[in-house]
């Protein structure tokens, strides 16, 4: 393994602060990427509220984790599109040529994107409390944590595809029928626990759903449950995983 940079921490907050740049230029993106977990909130929470979900959480205790998670889950997995454009437009050609560390191209899209989602994540936490949300300050801090963590995992990842295809129709087909089954087998909007018995157990293939249990088992408090050291485990093994082959593919891309 090469020895990092020495130029590393430097180049990755250039980078950072491109793109974090171009981001609060756009306000529209900012808002618009949390309008479909508001939307469940709105619509769908209230639904929730007089369910049996089971132990000794509210509902809201069960949805806005699941949202939070939800919102890093589509938006971070989609974010390699970014790549795509500066592919046709010919900024990656560009950076090419410059002495930047390839590995801070990839760190700094990648902690824009968890500040994003994490500043989402405040917005939508706001909006949940206003509805009658009521969780710890602990738990509502390690949630935006594992928003993070979860955010800059599926972007690395992300960026890594968008760098191997070519168009558009060849990247969102992909990431389309990944996230499809991630989603419907992690318990974002109800626990699986109250699935039945296979399709709990096929569901502890997928590591989003001990993500999932950490911060639900954050929002009640419950700091030191098994559910909370399992989340943070496979949370940095996934960061660790999806980092490494982010950077084997710039690396071998020289982007």
């Amino acid at each position: 393994m090469s020895p990092l940079p020495s130029s590393l921490v430097p180049d990755t907050a250039l980078v950072f602060g491109r793109y974090a740049r171009q981001t609060l230029r756009s306000k529209f993106q900012i808002l618009f990427g949390v309008l479909m977990p508001l939307l469940f909130l709105f619509f769908f929470g209230p639904l929730l509220t007089d369910l049996p979900l089971g132990g000794k959480t509210d509902s809201w205790q069960i949805l806005v984790p699941g949202l939070l998670l939800q919102l890093a889950l589509l938006g971070a997995s989609f974010a390699g599109f970014a790549i795509l454009v500066e592919k046709q437009t010919g900024v990656l050609e560009r950076m090419r040529v410059t002495p930047v560390s390839r590995l801070a191209l990839l760190l700094g899209r990648v902690l824009r994107d968890a500040a994003l989602f994490v500043f989402q994540s405040v917005l939508l936490v706001l909006a949940a409390v206003a509805m009658g949300l009521r969780a710890p300050l602990g738990g509502i801090l390690i949630g935006f944590v594992f928003v993070a963590v979860l955010a800059a995992a599926l972007a690395s990842l992300s960026y890594a595809l968008a760098m191997k295809v070519s168009t558009p129709q060849e990247f969102g087909p992909v990431i389309n029928a990944l996230t499809m089954p991630v989603m419907l087998l992690s318990g974002l909007v109800l626990p699986m626990t109250l699935a039945p018995g296979w399709l709990d157990t096929l569901s502890h293939i997928v590591p989003l759903r001990y993500l999932v249990d950490a911060v639900r088992a954050g929002y009640v408090g419950d700091y030191a449950s098994g559910a909370m050291l399992y989340g943070a485990l496979v949370a940095a093994a996934l960061a660790l995983l999806s980092t490494t082959v982010g950077t084997r593919v710039f690396r071998g891309a020289g982007a």
